[in-house]
């Protein structure tokens, strides 16, 4: 896998997009939406980290050529998807030796500052050496978290430096395939994040090793969001690509972190871990990237090497299987990669498959693991909800929006996304997950951010 993952195709990630942008698209935004109170998206998969918008207001008819660009900016490398707060775009990405956050007005796309720190990380597998975490804002601070393990806290007004903490060091974090890929959360008056370091003496990275790296009790970390001082650490697993939620479970919070070797549910205030769920494909080169679905007391995990997925039930005390892809590996209900999934009324959409040319995007039934319909050909794909419509944002760059249904696939229209050179809008690989916020839709490809408007407020 090691060699056969470094695709040619990946090249493309190490060649700079040409330094001129392309010209926004000249159409007009639909009139016929009423104008309503839109929300923030602060982070990684919007602000209850489920990929759904309580926006409405879509039009009722679809433009043949696509929503109308507002604007686009050139972007470094890295798979970080981009946040929108207050009336600003943060994104973070990387450019030459640094890791870059800008800040853009999210009206215009003017650029308003940006803050750097060094970085020297090299991605094991030969994919981009960028970012690959989301930025997370709260306030007047926005908290972002580099490939090589720097956590650092800004200023959103001007992107002055609060605190910066080197995790690699400080907790002697052992490198894994792709560096650090999952997105701190804000809860209270912290900042929890997945580290998952190692004890002193431990091999640099997880080949040296040969995948038998221990923990030293630091699976999540909580910081204190405005000093960055360790509050509490717990839970003897390593970090893995997912990123921690927390619900309310029987009147009380409980933070669910799938970590490297399976799900955790932790207790937010102390950092006590109530159970563990172990969930990981037995295969060196495997990892658990897929964010938890929690629906009431049940949460649905997935990954795409190996087990597939599983709904368990956590009672408080320890969790309860309701189904799991365990024993079937040939007819599995959904085996998620690096993308998360959305829950609908009863209904898991999502999209199963390792590599591009088997995936499908597949409508999957939460309580029984049922496969409602799988649709082929889309590539690997980024979903969003809003107002019972998916939009759908392909590897490739294209855009589809679709009717959130059980009952069959059902595509509403089609964007190929190209800009007036005929090239695609959206330079490949499309991985970082879409953001919409005061109808404004946000969505990347290799090195270019484009902001489109989706919603006519």
């Amino acid at each position: 896998m090691r060699h056969a993952e470094k695709l040619n195709v990946f090249t493309t990630l190490f060649v700079a997009i040409a330094a001129a942008r392309l010209p926004a698209l000249a159409e007009t935004a639909p009139t016929d939406s009423p104008k309503v109170a839109a929300h923030d998206w602060p982070g990684f998969l919007g602000p209850t980290r489920n990929g759904k918008s309580t926006e409405t207001g879509l039009p009722k008819q679809w433009p043949a050529a696509g929503p109308p660009v507002v604007w686009q900016a050139e972007v470094g490398t890295g798979y970080s998807a981009p946040a929108i707060a207050g009336g600003r775009v943060f994104h973070f990405s990387r450019f030459g030796d640094s890791a870059r956050l800008n800040c853009f007005d999210a009206a215009t796309g003017k650029p308003l500052w940006t803050c750097e720190h060094a970085t020297n990380f090299e991605d094991m597998l030969g994919y981009n050496n960028g970012p690959r975490a989301t930025p997370m804002v709260d306030g007047d601070r926005v908290y972002t978290y580099g490939a090589e393990g720097t956590l650092q806290c800004v200023q959103v007004a001007d992107g002055k430096l609060a605190w910066r903490i080197d995790t690699l060091k400080d907790f002697g974090i052992v490198k894994n395939f792709f560096g650090v890929g999952s997105t701190p959360l804000v809860y209270g008056d912290l900042l929890i994040v997945c580290v998952g370091g190692s004890p002193p003496g431990s091999p640099t990275d997880v080949y040296s090793a040969n995948g038998q790296v221990e923990s030293n009790g630091t699976a999540v970390v909580a910081f204190d969001k405005a000093t960055g001082k360790v509050r509490w650490k717990t839970g003897d697993e390593l970090a893995s690509y997912s990123s921690p939620v927390v619900a309310k479970i029987d009147g009380h919070d409980v933070l669910f972190m799938f970590a490297r070797g399976g799900l955790m549910a932790i207790e937010p205030t102390k950092g006590e871990v109530l159970a563990h769920f172990p969930w990981r494909a037995r295969r060196l080169e495997s990892v658990n990237a897929s964010t938890p679905v929690v629906v009431g007391n049940e949460i649905f995990i997935s990954e795409t090497y190996e087990l597939g997925s599983a709904l368990v039930r956590f009672t408080g005390k320890a969790f309860e299987e309701i189904w799991t892809d365990r024993n079937r590996r040939r007819n599995q209900a959904m085996a998620l990669h690096w993308n998360s999934p959305i829950e609908h009324n009863g209904y898991l959409y999502g999209s199963s498959g390792y590599h591009a040319p088997e995936a499908e995007l597949r409508c999957v039934e939460w309580k029984t693991g049922k496969v409602m319909w799988s649709e082929p050909g889309l590539g690997r794909c980024s979903l969003l909800l809003v107002e019972d419509k998916i939009i759908c944002l392909s590897e490739d760059g294209s855009l589809r929006i679709l009717n959130a249904t059980p009952q069959k696939y059902d595509e509403l229209i089609k964007w190929e996304m190209l800009g007036q050179d005929g090239k695609p809008l959206l330079p490949y690989p499309s991985w970082a997950a879409p953001a919409l916020a005061n109808g404004l839709l946000c969505v990347e490809g290799a090195n270019r951010l484009v902001c489109l408007k989706l919603i006519e407020k």
